[in-house]
């Protein structure tokens, strides 16, 4: 499963304004109805009746916070590898 941000705020004329973010894992691919729906039920299981009314903004996938190196890390001593020089032209304009 996938870890996603959902974006969320309450309408415009609403007494209690409300805006925010929350996280929720989906199945479906970003952008679908799917995944829509399941971060409107857990929108709705994370804040109770109060919303109802809200609409989701914006979804979009959470960033891997840290880099995961599986393998050992090797230092490299070898000479740069020199850069190649473009072939000169003789242009007559």
């Amino acid at each position: 499963m996938q870890t996603y941000i959902a974006h969320y705020s309450s309408p415009v004329a609403s007494d209690a304004r409300a805006k925010g973010l929350f996280e929720f894992e989906s199945e479906s691919r970003a952008g679908t109805k799917g995944n829509q729906r399941d971060a409107r039920l857990k929108m709705l299981e994370l804040y109770g009746k109060d919303a109802v009314s809200w609409s989701i903004v914006k979804v979009e996938r959470k960033k891997a916070t840290t880099v995961a190196c599986d393998e050992q890390l090797e230092l490299d001593f070898r000479a740069p590898k020199l850069e190649r020089k473009r072939a000169k032209k003789k242009e007559w304009w």
